[in-house]
């Protein structure tokens, strides 16, 4: 998961494969909270690793649900033991929700139903979503629940109900703002329907009405069969008892499959591939979000089903614009919005007044955000409308603003694909965790650029600290990173370990395995080969001589070459040496040569040995790094020198290398053509 301050995208050309799909946070959730109410365990598969079913898991063990493993853990089972509807006596906490309505609204529900002493807390954003109606239920039966804060609004607290005056009358609540508050009262109403049935009434017209077929689908797997009487009534049967299933498994996603389906019909696809396959939801899918692929349809997109994947390729373009109310997938909606850009003609999103109350104001976050591209739109109470830019000269390029909503941050990842060909920055990347914490890692799979992914070139002499300054950058770009001062080391490791003696003889061979490598140069400046930790091992004084050994074949010479070369990478790259802008990458858009004294370096250099307890002697290192600069400035192959455009940076003792890597940062900047918004 990228952590950065922000993520830069480049032009994007064309896209195809596969991906998969990381489990529904809306199924997740629910599934969670059903397993927690039942009697025994109930062991889950494929359930979402992300910020709100984390919240989720902790509150559950709080509340003393048995959870094994504490975390999702990637392709294992995950299982709860339930409370069997009862929770222990004298039972209280206070629980931190962060943003995650999916856990509030239900969790608020349950808690107040089954009793205890429970503060209810989250996020700022989370007191500033409403869950006034569902308090406002809730009370009609006797719970205790009270604001901290502004009414109608967390944070709340809970105390034991007093259920001496049960209303025999329907439990009304209001439908028009949050389904997620009748979803809340179907998952707890079960637990008092024991003697009689209960019935809920929604007042007023019901949004979101696929979420609510989700819950009634999960209920049902729980032992819970509610009556559904047109959406208006709901009657939960006397002698309702929750039961775990045993099993179940979780779907993938189908709001987050809407970004692949758009990218489907945006991107074209390269000779010879078809498009995008989405492997984890299929068109018999029970989330309401899977009618998405009829509107991306009716836009143009071209996309094929089965039970579990979905194969999408652009179909008509550009795509058509379309007028559609959005009331049966209010989450997938937004990407259209997206999808509206690449539109003949202006695209009307009706009856998505819920997006005033998510994560964020999400119509004025998008029409916004549209708007900075060079959209022209128009917003409303419950509409957006958007018509998009009249041509590639009326696109701009843009820093889009995530408001700490996962969605608006994966929606304009798709900007990229404008035809001007321009680069679009996303702030605070990290925000996708919500629901998908590897989105962008699985964009990056998928896409091409419509040029070489960027390169940042940091070259330098032995000790000049290009190293450190390279790995800070990367960190904070969100960049690869290429050290290839190790790779020599690497090669001569790796050899060694196939037992390929390291003589001139045998040169083609060791070229042959060095085009095998798996290397990885981790942000934590480990060195990772096969996916072993070889930090240590590329450092011995053993490992140097192996080095200089190998480095001497021109076979391995040109192996390193494209290998180094291979390191280039969206969303791009940072790559330090001495040759890195001259011989390697000569066309990258960002090249820094760093300076300093060599009596400044052999300084360096003796403190890191003695640092490491090594013996160290500063005459000897002085006269070692005045011999290596020597050298490196004389050889014939790629000599030790700065690149014609490089940028200078004398990175000498009184300099810090926090200094050095906020210049090189600024250098960047100034070479983006949304600089001057951040």
């Amino acid at each position: 998961m990228y952590t950065t301050e922000f993520l830069d995208l480049p032009s994007l050309a064309s896209a195809a494969g596969s991906v998969r799909l990381p489990g529904s946070k809306s199924i997740s959730n629910r599934v969670l909270l059903l397993a927690a109410l039942s009697q025994g365990t109930t062991t889950l598969h494929d359930l979402l690793d992300s910020d709100d079913t984390r919240v989720m898991l902790d509150a559950l063990h709080t509340l003393g649900c048995g959870v094994q493993p504490r975390q999702v853990q990637p392709g294992a089972p995950l299982r709860i033991t339930g409370l069997g509807g009862q929770l222990p006596v004298g039972a209280a906490a206070t629980l931190f929700l962060g943003n995650a309505g999916t856990a509030m609204r239900p969790l608020t529900a349950a808690l107040a139903v089954l009793g205890g002493h429970f503060q209810m807390t989250g996020i700022a954003r989370m007191y500033e979503r409403p869950i006034g109606d569902l308090v406002d239920a809730l009370r009609q039966l006797g719970c205790c629940i009270d604001y901290l804060g502004t009414p109608g609004y967390p944070p709340l607290q809970i105390a034991p109900p007093d259920f001496s005056r049960f209303p025999q009358a329907p439990i009304q609540v209001r439908g028009d703002v949050s389904s997620q508050f009748l979803t809340a009262l179907l998952m707890a109403l079960p637990l008092l329907a024991t003697e009689r049935d209960i019935t809920i009434e929604v007042v007023g017209e019901l949004i979101s009405k696929p979420y609510i077929h989700i819950t009634l689908e999960l209920l049902a797997r729980f032992g819970i069969r509610v009556a559904n009487h047109d959406w208006q009534r709901f009657v939960i049967p006397a002698g309702s008892r929750y039961q775990s299933p045993g099993e179940i498994h979780v779907e993938a996603d189908a709001s987050s499959a809407s970004y692949f389906i758009a990218l489907g019909a945006i991107a074209a696809s390269p000779e010879g591939q078809k498009g995008i396959k989405i492997e984890g939801v299929g068109l018999d899918s029970i989330q309401g979000d899977i009618r998405f692929v009829e509107a991306a349809r009716a836009m143009g997109a071209a996309i094929t089903g089965g039970p579990n994947w979905l194969q999408v390729q652009r179909g008509r373009w550009p795509l058509q614009a379309i007028d559609l109310d959005c009331n049966h997938i209010p989450d997938a909606a937004m990407t259209l919005a997206v999808m509206a850009l690449y539109a003949q003609g202006t695209t009307t999103l009706r009856n998505i007044a819920s997006w005033r109350v998510k994560e964020t104001d999400r119509i004025a976050a998008m029409a916004t955000e549209a708007r900075k591209l060079g959209a022209v739109v128009e917003e409303g109470a419950d509409f957006i409308r958007i018509t998009p830019p009249q041509d590639a000269r009326a696109w701009r390029a843009a820093s889009i603003h995530t408001y700490d909503d996962h969605r608006v941050a994966m929606c304009f990842s798709l900007a990229a694909f404008n035809p001007a060909g321009l680069p679009v920055r996303i702030e605070d990347p990290k925000c996708v965790a919500k629901t998908f914490p590897d989105y962008f890692e699985a964009l990056f799979t998928l896409v091409q650029p419509s040029a070489p992914a960027p390169v940042i070139c940091i070259d330098g002499p032995t000790a000049s600290g290009k190293g450190t300054v390279a790995t800070l950058v990367a960190q904070r770009l969100g960049f690869a990173l290429l050290d290839s001062g190790a790779l020599y080391r690497i090669a001569g490791l790796a050899a060694r370990r196939a037992s390929i003696p390291l003589e001139e003889a045998h040169a083609q061979r060791i070229a042959d395995l060095v085009g095998t490598l798996d290397i990885v140069f981790a942000p934590d400046q480990r060195v990772l080969l096969g996916g072993e930790d070889i930090t240590l091992d590329i450092r011995t004084e053993e490992a140097g001589m192996n080095a200089s050994r190998v480095s001497a074949f021109a076979a391995v010479r040109q192996a390193l070459l494209q290998l180094q070369r291979d390191f280039r990478r969206l969303p791009g790259l940072v790559a330090d040496g001495r040759d890195m802008g001259t011989t390697i990458f000569p066309d990258a858009p960002l090249k820094v040569f760093l300076t300093a004294s060599a009596e400044c370096r052999a300084q360096r250099r003796f403190k890191q040995l003695i640092d490491k307890g090594l013996p160290a002697n500063m005459r000897d290192l002085l006269a070692d790094l005045q011999a290596r600069d020597a050298r490196d400035m004389q050889r014939s192959a790629s000599p030790l020198r700065p690149a014609e455009d490089a940028e200078h940076w004398d990175n000498s003792a009184e300099r810090t290398v926090e200094d050095a890597v906020q210049q090189v940062l600024t250098w960047w900047q100034q070479r983006q053509p949304f600089a001057h918004v951040i």
